[in-house]
This record gives C-alpha cells, sequence and structure tokens, in this order.
C-alpha cells in the first residue's frame, strides 16, 4: 500500500517532502496492463484523483492518489503490468498538508529497501528458472559454494509457471498447463499463450482441454476452421475484438460446447405489473430526478420473483462439481449489461434481502460502472443465477448461453400486448416472452417447466411471493 516515508524534495523549498503511491488492492489480480496515463510529471493532483487507468480482465479501474501534492515522477509507463502494491509514482507534498509537524532541518534521505529475493520455496512453486544465490558466510569462514534448486528435482513433474489468474483461465478452458509453452520472461505463460494454445487445438480438429475435460475423452473432433480471402469477394475492414469480447467469447464457446443446453419457452401476464411499475415511477419521480431513486424497470421485479421461484426450486441456484450438486443458500443475481466494449455481468448480491426499489437503485449503480468500465472484479463474482433482458430492443424468444458455473439463466424479450381468452372473451394483456435455458445434467424438462410456469404466476401477482 502508500507509504508515508519522506523524501529528499528535488528543486523544492524544506517544506516538501515526496511520498509514494502505490496500487492499492485490485481484488486480487496480478500482472493487469496499464493502458492509460492519466497524469503527467509536474501536474497538481487532488486527494483519490486518478493516476493510471488499468484493465483486467472484464473492467477498468483507476489508481487512485492516496494525497493531494505535484507528480514528480512516473514509475510506470504504457503497457507496464502491475499488481497490489506496485510503485506508481512520487508525489510532492507540501508539509503544510501533513498530519504531523515537521521539524525544522530537511528530512534525512530514506534508502530505498532492497527488492526482495525469490526464496528456492517460491522458485519451486511457480516452476521458474532460480538463479543459483551464494549465502553470506560467518566472518572467518570460507564461502559456501552456490547451490541451485530444480523444481524436477523434488516434484515429479515441473509445475507450470503460470500467474493464479492464468491457472484460473486456463483451467475455465479446461487446458493442461503442462502442455503450453510459455512466451513470458523466463518461461512464464501467459493468457495469450494459454489463446493461442486453444486456437491452434481447435485449428487441428482436436480438444483444447486435456482429456478428461470432455466427457469421454474423445475430443471435439472438429475439422479445420475455413480460411478465407475474404478480400477477392469485395471490400473488407478489419476490426480487433476488444477485450473483453476476446476473454468472453472464450468462456461462452466453453460453456456451449459443455454444457448440454435446452431452452424452455413460457409467457408471463405482466399487465397489472406494468402498471404497478409505472405508478411508483411517477410516485417518487422527484427522488428519481433529484438521484435519491433508482428508476424502477421490469428487471427489478423480475429480480425478485426469480429469487422467490429459486427458493421454491432450489435445484436452480446450484452448481455441478463433478458428481456433487452445490445448492447455495444465498441469492446473488447476476443481469447482462451491454457496454460499448461488449457484455458483462454484474452481480446484484443478496437480492432476497432487499426490496424492489432498493434492487432498482443498486442495479442502476451497476448498470453505470458497467458502461463506464469501472466494476470491481468482485462486483461480477459469486452469481447463483443470471437475467439476459433484450426488452428494450426487441425478440420474440432467443436462447441465452448459461454462465458456468450456474446451471440455469433466464433470457427475456420484448413484451407484447395480445388477445388472451379469459372463458368468455379475449382481453387486451401486455405478455412477456421468457426463455430458460438449463443444464439438462441436473435440471429435466418437467422441472424447467414448473420453474417458468411458477415465474410466471408471481409476475402475474407478486403477492403471490409473500405466501
Amino acid at each position: 500500500m502508500c507509504s508515508h516515508s519522506a523524501f529528499p524534495a528535488a528543486e523544492t523549498d524544506d517544506m516538501a517532502e515526496l511520498r509514494e503511491a502505490r496500487v492499492p488492492d485490485i481484488g486480487g489480480h496480478t500482472d493487469v496492463p496499464v493502458i492509460e496515463l492519466l497524469v503527467q510529471p509536474g501536474d497538481t493532483v487532488a486527494k483519490d484523483q486518478g493516476l493510471v487507468t488499468l484493465e483486467s480482465d472484464k473492467a477498468t479501474m483507476e489508481v487512485p492518489s492516496p494525497f493531494a501534492g505535484v507528480v514528480r515522477e512516473l514509475k510506470v509507463k504504457l503497457g507496464d503490468t502491475v499488481s497490489e502494491g506496485t510503485l506508481v509514482a512520487l508525489i510532492e507534498i507540501a508539509q503544510a498538508t501533513t498530519e504531523a509537524p515537521a521539524p525544522a532541518a530537511p528530512a534525512a534521505p530514506v534508502p530505498e529497501p532492497p527488492k526482495p529475493v525469490p526464496t528456492p520455496a517460491l522458485a519451486v512453486e511457480s516452476g521458474a528458472p532460480v538463479p543459483a544465490l551464494a549465502p553470506v558466510a560467518e566472518p572467518g569462514q570460507p564461502g559456501i559454494p552456490p547451490m541451485r534448486f530444480e523444481a524436477e528435482a523434488i516434484l515429479p513433474e515441473k509445475v507450470p509457471y503460470a500467474s493464479p489468474a492464468v491457472r484460473l483461465f486456463a483451467r475455465e478452458l479446461g487446458v493442461d498447463l503442462g502442455r503450453v509453452t510459455g512466451s513470458g520472461r523466463g518461461g512464464r505463460i501467459l493468457k495469450e499463450d494459454v489463446q493461442a494454445f486453444v486456437k491452434a487445438a481447435l485449428a487441428s480438429g482436436g480438444a483444447p482441454a486435456s482429456a478428461p475435460a470432455v466427457a469421454g475423452g474423445g475430443g471435439l473432433n472438429l475439422i479445420p476452421w475455413p480460411k478465407v480471402d475474404f478480400a477477392k469477394f469485395g471490400p473488407v475492414e478489419t476490426r480487433p475484438l476488444s477485450r473483453i469480447q476476446k476473454i468472453s467469447g472464450a468462456n461462452l464457446a466453453r460453456n456451449w460446447a459443455m454444457i448440454p443446453h435446452v431452452t424452455q419457452h413460457d409467457m408471463a401476464d405482466i399487465t397489472e405489473l406494468e402498471a404497478l411499475r409505472v405508478a411508483l415511477n411517477e410516485e417518487n419521480a422527484k427522488a428519481i430526478a433529484a438521484g435519491k431513486a433508482g428508476k424502477v424497470t421490469l428487471l427489478a421485479f423480475l429480480i425478485k420473483a426469480c429469487v422467490a421461484a429459486l427458493k421454491k426450486f432450489p435445484t436452480f441456484n446450484a452448481s455441478l462439481e463433478g458428481d456433487d450438486l452445490v445448492l447455495k443458500r444465498y441469492y446473488h443475481i447476476g443481469f447482462a449489461a451491454d457496454t460499448p466494449n461488449g457484455l458483462v455481468v454484474p452481480v446484484l448480491r443478496d437480492a432476497d434481502q432487499k426490496g424492489v426499489l432498493e434492487i432498482a437503485r443498486e442495479m442502476g449503480e451497476l448498470a453505470a460502472l458497467a458502461r463506464e468500465g469501472k466494476l470491481k472484479p468482485e462486483q461480477m463474482q459469486g452469481g447463483t443465477f443470471t437475467i439476459s433482458s433484450l426488452g428494450g430492443i426487441g425478440g420474440t424468444a432467443f436462447t441465452p448461453i448459461i454462465n458456468a458455473p450456474e446451471v440455469a439463466i433466464l433470457g427475456v424479450s420484448k413484451s407484447e400486448t395480445k388477445p388472451v381468452w379469459d372463458g368468455k372473451q379475449f382481453q387486451p394483456r401486455l405478455m412477456l416472452p421468457l426463455s430458460l435455458s438449463y443444464d439438462h445434467r441436473v435440471i429435466d424438462g418437467a422441472a424447467a417447466a414448473r420453474f417458468t410456469s411458477y415465474l410466471g404466476q408471481l409476475l402475474a401477482d407478486l403477492r403471490r411471493a409473500m405466501l
């Protein structure tokens, strides 16, 4: 974190000091690239003002200045990778802004602490080559010859040299890191190496995963992807995928290939629910305009209704781990958010403990952060069930892809007024299309039909949620 040690001021008076601005807790991510420099040496910054912008797997985040002052030196540049505690900048602070008075004489320079030396234990864990280190000899004793620790001499197989984030990424894709060649410094395996391995495996007709990752161990047995010179047919434009599209694309491909999807389609009568939604927004118009309340959307009611349905059908609020089904007793609902950089899924936590108005307010805040690319990693983790709503765009039905390790996802299309027979005559009713995709290894068709039927009853009359 941030150090408050004083440094000698360069070309300043004796009543100033330099302080270090370091990367704060970024949710356990490591080797996060710097994509933007928000300040330059000489700039005056306020406390909590952004210094640089980082980009993790699915979000961007700013490193704030822990104090006000003048930027004297930037310690990072575009393209550098940083982790928690990495030094970002040196900031000069006027002595009057410090909490404790300083002595009359300038503070003595504090030497920079020596860089830590990797221990043999860490080298074994990472699998990286370890340089020979000569221990310090006792006075009067001869020096001890250098020693080298080899991972192969201790473990039966060399441990792949990769960060925890890359290990998780490879595990999600079913890739055996022992088969991947690292292109990073010292043979470190990067995410790009894992992606290249998967592309090569698919192009050769094999499977990117190790044999146990695919049921039966036979692989996908795909024919090579067609290579076409599109330019010979007409004008073309090549546009690179965004970082979010690359990451989410790999996850979606894995989920679609590995999960046996089935989609149950249904309709829900939301005539009275829509009238209630409009009334609530009219009642809270002043608070919404002042930013004290969130505008109530249909999605807020959907989240509340889904929680009630998940409680009645707990199998839908679960995850499959090998031969075990993990039933979750918490209800963290993800909702797909369309952003300029691609699709992200913020997670609204403990939805069962919140009312519709609170859900609407928190959803608005999360959606705004998603559009700005400022979602924190923990705000996209821990989901138990996901809702993907296209109601504001159009369509009648679709097949949403399950967000592993969840076992179900609800898709919602645009509502439409239709004639509905009430037993005596046709009545105009506002009908909402529902599309529930589910993992057929866990959920059968009868359970899915009961789930959507019950969800439709709740949306038609939310009073049923209190029963």
